[in-house]
């Protein structure tokens, strides 16, 4: 990396952490091309790039306070972008196994009934989650739904890798009681949450 573009670099972040959206802007346009072009090259989805972009900058502006001018921004937000990308391609292969298992491995599309199920099953998990004690559910939505590591989110929060593995694990045990008496297929699609 050039010194001129590090000292760019260090300059916007260090505005985008008072909530500067000019020097947002100005990010935005400096990385959302090679970004898209990125992602691009492994989604092979445009509409799929578009919204893993987004993503990123959003997660980028909501943590603006958190960034650290000293490290590299460019890493830091290739790093966001590679564990959305996880994120995609591992929902990708629970789908496909879901779709496998309701469907007996062949091509027909699922019934409104199937698609019903799946739908309240979906904002079941969705409520299950958001009746975690703050703490254990922030802990885990940055585990199951970011891909965050253990190590990744002990630093963030400062808390022990212990005290994060604990939490997940509290947070799985309720889930899977709360879920026990679920259709097993459904089950499969979710697995990226409970397993």
């Amino acid at each position: 990396m050039e010194i001129n573009e590090y000292k760019s670099d260090y300059e916007l972040v260090e505005k985008l952490q008072k909530g500067d959206i000019g020097a947002f802007d100005q990010i935005f346009k400096k990385y959302g091309d090679r970004l898209f072009g990125f992602a691009l090259s492994y989604l092979k989805s445009k509409e799929e790039t578009e919204g893993l972009v987004q993503n990123v900058f959003l997660k980028i502006w909501e943590n603006r306070k958190n960034l650290k001018k000293e490290s590299s921004f460019k890493s830091f937000l290739f790093t966001i972008a590679y564990h959305e990308m996880c994120q995609i391609f591992r929902k990708k292969q629970i789908h496909e196994k879901f779709l496998e298992e309701q469907n007996g491995a062949t091509n027909s599309t699922l019934n409104l009934e199937e698609q019903l199920e799946y739908k309240t099953t979906f904002e079941h998990v969705e409520k299950l989650i958001d009746q975690l004690p703050e703490k254990q559910r922030l802990i885990f939505i940055k585990s199951r739904k970011e891909g965050k590591s253990t190590k990744e989110i002990a630093a963030e929060m400062n808390l022990a890798s212990g005290t994060i593995d604990n939490q997940i694990s509290l947070a799985l045990k309720f889930l899977r009681k709360k879920l026990s008496g679920t259709n097993f297929a459904l089950l499969l699609f979710f697995a990226f949450f409970i397993q």
